[in-house]
């Protein structure tokens, strides 16, 4: 039987496993692509190890007139998904248990500053989203104690990140990045998808095409690649987008040769999706 804990007193007082402890944190909502990171999760640590799933949606993520408030919220439906992976506990915290009151920051609460990196892409459309995503995953990493953390690719940014700060802060935890999870037509699963409509839907599924093509056109170098996957987008209807770019695999200039990331972000209706894939540069 699963164990459900809603308190830090409560996560504090989990025994240890004999083995390694493992999380892997979600803002619930959970779909194929969460229960794979848990299955993961479970591989690592094994019989001797624990599973943690943190279930909380973090309001100093969300911008002004985003999502925070219609997100996705199926308390009973995570749990069933977190138990069925091989999970052990889930950590299903309040926003006072996390930040101390019930709005997020406070006007004198220490952050964490992403640094340049948190400015680019996604921080550059949703200004202030990554001082909020690392603040709460050094408030979840200290509160689970983890040995071992789980993050999914398709959030390849905040992967990118949350391994620097790991590191900057010598912070003692193995963060290991779980390839994205796709549906049959390539489009990633996300939490959000629930919101497209049918149509939207079936419009979305231009962004894995897209990716698909740049990835093809690898050998052609940085201006193939973004030149392939524009010119897919430029024959689609009903998908905005808002960036689409080749970067190293540490978000930095993409080399003339070698491994790098192509990285997209594009609007679907009203629904924001991201992704990216692996792709290699040059003959």
């Amino acid at each position: 039987m699963i164990g459900v804990v809603s308190s830090a007193q409560q996560m504090r007082a989990v025994p240890r496993a004999s083995g390694q402890r493992a999380v892997v944190m979600t803002m619930g909502a959970l779909h194929d692509g969460h229960a794979e990171l848990i299955h993961r999760a479970r591989d690592h640590v094994g019989a001797d190890g624990a599973v943690v799933v943190t279930v909380f949606v973090n309001p100093t993520q969300f911008g002004v007139g985003e999502d925070f408030e219609t997100y996705p919220r199926s308390r009973a439906d995570d749990v069933r998904v977190c138990e069925e992976a091989g999970a052990d506990v889930v950590f299903a915290p309040n926003v006072v248990d996390v930040y101390g009151n019930d709005t997020g920051f406070a006007t004198d609460s220490v952050t964490i500053d992403p640094g340049p990196l948190g400015g680019i892409l996604e921080g550059a459309s949703r200004p202030g989203h990554f001082r909020g995503v690392l603040t709460v995953v050094a408030k979840l990493l200290a509160l689970t104690t983890p040995d071992v953390a789980f993050y999914g690719q398709k959030d390849y940014q905040q992967l990118v990140l949350i391994n620097r700060m790991v590191r900057d802060l010598n912070i003692p935890v193995e963060v290991i990045g779980v390839p994205t999870v796709r549906e049959p037509d390539g489009l990633a699963r996300s939490s959000r998808n629930r919101y497209l409509s049918p149509d939207e839907r079936a419009a979305a599924a231009v962004i894995p095409q897209a990716l698909d093509d740049a990835v093809r056109a690898g050998a052609g170098g940085t201006d193939a690649v973004v030149a392939a996957g524009r010119a897919v987008f430029d024959r689609a209807d009903g998908v905005e987008v808002d960036y689409f770019v080749v970067t190293d695999p540490g978000l930095g200039a993409p080399p003339s040769r070698g491994d790098a990331r192509v990285l997209v972000a594009a609007r679907v209706g009203h629904t924001r999706l991201i992704d990216n894939r692996f792709v290699r540069l040059g003959a």
